[in-house]
């Protein structure tokens, strides 16, 4: 039997793919600023500071008026982390985004600071630093985690506190903002990855647990308990809905197995994922209410460069309107098995040589970083298809379509009744997958193995669902179930961390 996850809303139909653009119009740029614009110790640490503004990237895409996203960019404030940068990485195709979470638990008021165990002095430096690079043709997104206590060696710089001029030295990569704010981290990303950086954005996390809230809060599964004693995490095993508290303990718990920050920055990412999910399935993105409410909330503590405004983030957003879970990938960058010990340091993340090496330059050329993105490579899938009771009929007139499309699914995994029958309607276009609501998850499986197919929700269907083979169909995709992270990089598309 297919497995049954609750589903009260049935996913609505996507809508037809708007033509890539792959030249935007734009104000002319300034020269030498690459890529596509459009758009030490135990602290609290977490990275929704990242998964706001890259929800901020999302939630453009509604194409709402101009005027209510001018209104917003006005009360971002502004910094300039490229100024007087020379000898920058040469600039790749399409654009990067490195996003940096700063403390800012000053800004909460001191009975949720406490609830929500935020006590402590705001420490000056990052705690989350990301790479989120948009393909040219605005229908992928890649994140790439960098941990905070990376190995690092930066440039020759001036100590924005002291003054003092500073030759190239070793420190964790967070300790870089601590010393020369976002211009000395961009510069130690730059240095350490060769990718150009296109733009700034930082934020704190005090319009968090406001941002989830008022997208109705962000559906997590878990297959575990998760209970960290540091920031009062409770969760049993199964699915919940997280508001903006719970939410906040959720992506700072680092004490929930012996994995700290690695384990952290995966939960980090399938929030994100949750996150992306909710923004864009809900229909939050087409009301301008919403939209306005949403994107507040978002921008109440975002810092970001000069060249991020309106018509970039309306221009990106525009091209992005299809954008799905299943158009994100995240991971973390590969680390060699034994970390490095540097007097004054103590103990810092070493990255693989190799193989961080060739996920920098999969961002640089604009490629998946993902091994299953190979057009001839089986689709990851969130059900096995041995799990998922299929019958086909046909809905043509063309002889033995449905034996065709029964065997072909069958081949592929699918637990197919191997009877094939007509449909009462032979006129059908377009291949269509009937299945219960309850059911949805396998009815996406079930899609994604027919290119071009029409889910069709139809309520008390039960467990078994229906394929109507239509006029367009053509073949059936190769699909596989299998646990995320089993490629070279540990890299997850944002479907495959939703709720099974």
């Amino acid at each position: 039997m297919p497995p049954q996850p609750p589903s009260p809303h049935p996913r609505p139909r996507p809508r037809p793919r708007p033509r890539p653009r792959t030249e935007p119009q734009r104000r002319p740029r300034p020269p030498g600023r690459g890529g596509p614009r459009p758009a030490g110790r135990r602290r609290p640490r977490w990275g929704m500071r990242a998964v706001t503004t890259l929800s901020v990237v999302v939630l453009a895409s509604a194409g709402i008026g101009h005027a209510v996203v001018t209104s917003l960019d006005s009360g971002i404030d502004r910094v300039d982390p490229f100024r007087d940068m020379k000898n920058r990485p040469e600039a790749g195709h399409g654009m990067n985004i490195l996003l940096v979470g700063t403390d800012g638990r000053e800004k909460i008021g001191t009975e949720e600071r406490r609830k929500y165990r935020l006590g402590g002095a705001p420490c000056n430096c990052t705690d989350t630093v990301m790479i989120v690079h948009i393909s040219e043709d605005r229908e992928r997104a890649s994140v790439v985690s960098l941990p905070r206590d990376s190995y690092a060696m930066t440039p020759p710089h001036t100590d924005r506190v002291s003054g003092e001029e500073h030759e190239g030295h070793p420190v964790k990569l967070n300790a870089a903002y601590a010393e020369g704010g976002p211009q000395l981290t961009v510069r130690t990303v730059e240095k350490m990855t060769r990718v150009k950086i296109d733009h700034y954005l930082e934020l704190d996390f005090t319009s968090f647990m406001k941002t989830v809230d008022v997208v109705g809060g962000v559906e997590l599964c878990t297959t575990e308990p998760l209970k960290d004693s540091h920031t009062g995490l409770d969760l049993p095993a199964g699915r919940h809905t997280l508001r903006g508290g719970e939410a906040l303990r959720y992506v700072r718990a680092r004490h929930v197995d012996g994995a700290s920050d690695l384990g952290r920055m995966k939960r980090q990412q399938r929030f994100m994922a949750a996150l992306v999910d909710r923004a864009t399935s809900s229909g939050m993105l087409l009301n301008p209410m919403k939209f306005r409410d949403v994107t507040r909330a978002v921008l109440g503590s975002v810092r970001a460069d000069k060249g991020f405004g309106t018509d970039e983030l309306l221009d990106l957003g525009r091209a992005m309107r299809n954008f799905s879970p299943s158009s994100s990938e995240f991971t973390t960058v590969p680390l060699a098995r034994t970390g490095i010990t540097v007097k004054g340091l103590g103990s810092a993340l070493k990255w693989h040589p190799e193989k961080s090496q060739r996920i920098f330059e999969a961002l640089r050329e604009d490629k998946p970083l993902s091994t299953h993105s190979s057009p001839d490579a089986a689709l990851r899938v969130p059900v096995d298809p041995r799990q998922i009771r299929v019958q086909v009929e046909n809905g043509t007139g063309i002889q033995g379509l449905g034996r065709r499309v029964d065997a072909a699914l069958a081949a592929t995994g699918f637990n197919t009744t191997r009877a094939p029958a007509n449909a009462a309607d032979h006129s059908v276009r377009r291949t269509v997958v009937a299945h219960d609501p309850r059911w949805d998850r396998s009815a996406k499986s079930l899609a994604a193995a027919l290119p071009g197919s029409e889910l069709r929700a139809v309520k008390g269907q039960g467990a078994t669902l229906k394929v109507i083979a239509g006029s367009d169909f053509e073949k059936v995709r190769k699909v596989r179930a299998e646990d995320p992270g089993k490629d070279e990089f540990g890299v997850v598309r944002g479907d495959e961390v939703e709720c099974s």
